[in-house]
């Protein structure tokens, strides 16, 4: 049965929540309670939209109010679009358990739980938004309800690192938003519309120079809210200051929009190849210089969060190739990305929670005193480093057979960068292990001694509630390597899908409205749709 109409309720879940939540402030454990309800009922109808999809193979677009484009708001659910929605909402339950077991929003300096939960839920609605939005400003109105969560969440406590910290986030989110306000009016005023299926037939019209300005106003705009180099100067500072179940959920999605945006307007408005080699070589430092800084860290969360701007140079490679196996390899390493990365993240949440501390010089010993929170660091580590057979290393795998493929000299050189930065990560982890997991605790080192550590500060338990959230994470990141194959194969249809653009074209604008433009990325003479992946409205 075709669930693709009741889309928009994707959204409209969350926001429903967050005002039954908001109402019932002063009870909390009510509002936990609506809280994970309503993420549950939005997973559970976001699976429907993905088995919908997979099953009939092609896109639909919902029209709110029935507003035929361009004069209304178009939703559009395709393979692509309803994966990411089911994967963030699986993350996104998982954190908010966390942080219902470790009470983060009701602890010292972290704020009231009546600000919590209904942030959280609008958070979770501004980003299904941009997933399933058919329309640059739609896009830009999820960016910024998102974002204007993700202000609040941040600030939580309003200790002064956090003030610090939100205040560059708040800056260059700010810049980051203005910059693709002046693109989509530059869109509009171009073309007379912001509907990307519309927008798409129109651009070819346009003078070549004008879609270059266009093309990269926005790969900028999007760049920056992606987090690649050298547009990520703002993210190391500014996500570990939050509380951990915060800092999981930004790390594993907030970078995530920005790509998917980035994945979205390439292959739906710019088909041609004008930026790919730029991509690439971007895609290429952001790996390296995100990982050498993650080797400079001696707290983990901001080691992580270099490693977090490291693995978007992959995503970024992926979609610079051009090709679907290329692009499908990036819609599966993004999904695992996004799993893994928050895993990491509310390990840390644990292992602060338990040792008071998260820097790996006043650590030690983790191994023997917390076996189980260490195998759960373990395990996503390897994963992120790329260990065979995880999903770390197919996905790895599957973007170097696409630069391989290029057989050109920036393909090679990247495939020796991923390499490389591979290699680094798991160096990169592996001094983290040897040194706060498996190293006795007390042992001193001579950075300790640089640095003048202070005694530990005390911790408490875990809770079942955070030890259950975190354990589902690091299965589900397993689940990706049991599952790789329809897994893949779902990522390559979603790439095969986006790389033809009719499909997306004629789902939104109808049979009779189709414009004649080039099916496939490169721009050259169309391809033979597969079988059963023609586009409907």
């Amino acid at each position: 049965m075709d669930t693709t109409a009741a889309a928009p309720f994707a959204i409209a879940l969350p926001f429903l929540g967050a005002a039954v939540a908001f109402l019932v402030a002063r009870h909390p454990r009510v509002q936990r309670l609506i809280a994970i309800i309503t993420l549950s009922m939005t997973l559970l109808l976001e699976s429907s939209l993905l088995v919908s999809t997979a099953a009939s193979g092609r896109p639909t677009a919902v029209y709110l109010g029935g507003w035929a484009p361009p004069f209304g708001i178009t939703m559009v659910v395709d393979q692509f679009s309803s994966f990411m929605l089911v994967v963030s909402s699986l993350v996104s339950l998982a954190v908010l358990v966390f942080a219902t077991g470790q009470n983060a929003e009701e602890e010292e300096s972290d704020g009231p739980v009546s600000i919590f939960h209904p942030t959280y839920l609008i958070l979770v609605a501004g980003v299904s938004n941009a997933f399933l939005a058919g329309d640059l400003f739609n896009l830009y109105v999820g960016f910024e309800i998102l974002l204007t969560a993700s202000y609040v969440l941040m600030t939580l406590g309003a200790t002064d690192s956090r003030i610090r910290a939100a205040l560059t986030y708040v800056v260059v989110s700010v810049v980051s938003s203005v910059l693709f306000l002046i693109a989509i009016a530059l869109v509009y005023g171009a073309t007379g519309s912001v509907t990307m299926a519309d927008v798409a037939g129109k651009l070819d019209a346009l003078p070549h120079s004008t879609n270059l300005a266009l093309h990269a106003l926005l790969l900028v705009a999007f760049g920056i809210k992606a987090a690649v180099f050298p547009l990520s100067f703002w993210l190391p500072d500014s996500y570990p200051t939050a509380p951990a179940p915060v800092t999981a959920v930004f790390a594993g999605l907030l970078t995530k929009v920005g790509v998917y945006a980035i994945i979205r307007t390439e292959t739906v408005l710019f088909p041609g190849q004008d930026f790919d080699a730029i991509l690439m070589a971007v895609g290429g430092v952001t790996m390296l210089v995100g990982i050498l800084g993650a080797l400079a860290q001696f707290d983990i969360k901001r080691m992580l969060s270099f490693t977090l701007v490291s693995h978007i140079g992959y995503l970024v490679f992926g979609v610079g190739t051009g090709s679907v196996v290329g692009l499908g390899a990036a819609v599966y390493y993004v999904a695992h990305h996004i799993i893994v990365q928050t895993s990491l993240f509310l390990v840390v949440g644990l292992i602060e929670r338990v040792r008071g501390v998260t820097n790996i010089e006043r650590l030690g010993g983790l191994a023997k005193s917390v076996p189980f929170i260490s195998l759960l660091f373990f395990i996503p580590a390897m994963n992120l480093a790329g260990i065979p057979p995880l999903s770390g290393f197919l996905g790895k795998v599957g973007l170097l057979n696409a630069g391989i493929a290029l057989d050109s000299p920036l393909g090679w050189v990247l495939v020796a960068v991923s390499v490389v930065t591979s290699l680094l990560t798991l160096l990169t982890v592996a001094r983290v292990w040897n040194r706060a997991f498996w190293r006795e605790h007390g042992q001193s080192t001579a950075a300790e001694a640089e640095i003048g550590v202070e005694e530990d500060v005390p911790g408490r338990p875990a809770t079942a509630s955070m030890l259950g959230a975190t354990t589902a994470l690091v299965v589900a990141g397993l689940a990706l390597t049991v599952g790789a194959g329809p897994l893949y194969a779902l990522s390559e249809n979603a790439a095969r899908q986006m790389n033809a653009r009719t499909p997306y074209i004629e789902a939104v604008l109808g049979h009779d409205r189709l414009q004649k433009i080039p099916q496939d990325h490169g721009g050259s003479a169309p391809k033979a749709a597969p079988s059963g992946k023609g586009g409907s409205r």
